[in-house]
This record gives structure tokens, C-alpha cells and sequence, in this order.
């Protein structure tokens, strides 16, 4: 799986990064399906944009964004949701192929 972190108006530090990867270790059941993994985080006026761009192996792709003031709680709700996306997409993919 390809990883790719961007920061917009902010450098993205060393514990940002850490956070994300400990967090990926929850999408790990489905790690042989995701191709690339783009995170975007925004820092604004109002707080922090965190969207996900998710490629799948079968060329489906997942965007998810998610707004909140501080960043370790958009970070959250984030994997929150992309956990449950993935597991929709991989159950789809399983339901189709047997």
C-alpha cells in the first residue's frame, strides 16, 4: 500500500505521522486491497478538514472528509469511517466473486 500525507497551511510533523500509522494498523485486514492511500489535512480558520482518497485494487475509489477543531479528533472520526467503508468495499468485492 502506497502512504502519502499532505499537510495544507501546516507541516505535517513526525507525532502527526505516527498517529496516522498507528491508526492504519485497524485497516489491516484489508491492507491486500488498498492500492494507494492519499491523506490531505487542512489547517483553517475554524480548525481541520483530514479528507482520505482510498484506491482499491478492482479501481473503486473511497474519498471521505471529515471537519473538527482539533486535529486528533478529525483523525478519529476519520479512521472511524474509513474503517467502515473499507470493510464495505471488501465485503462487496467477496460477495461478487464466490
Amino acid at each position: 500500500m502506497n502512504l502519502e500525507v499532505k499537510g495544507v497551511h501546516f507541516d505535517v510533523d513526525d507525532k502527526t505521522k505516527e498517529m496516522i500509522d498507528k491508526k492504519l494498523k485497524r485497516l489491516s485486514f484489508a491492507e491486500e486491497y488498498i492500492i494507494d492511500q492519499l491523506f490531505t489535512l487542512t489547517r483553517s480558520k475554524n480548525g481541520y478538514t483530514c479528507e482520505s482518497n482510498t484506491n482499491f485494487k478492482w479501481g473503486h475509489s473511497a474519498h471521505i472528509r471529515v471537519e473538527a477543531i482539533h486535529l486528533p479528533e478529525g483523525l478519529d472520526i476519520l479512521f472511524d469511517k474509513l474503517e467502515l467503508k473499507v470493510s464495505k468495499e471488501k465485503d462487496k468485492v467477496q460477495d461478487h466473486s464466490g
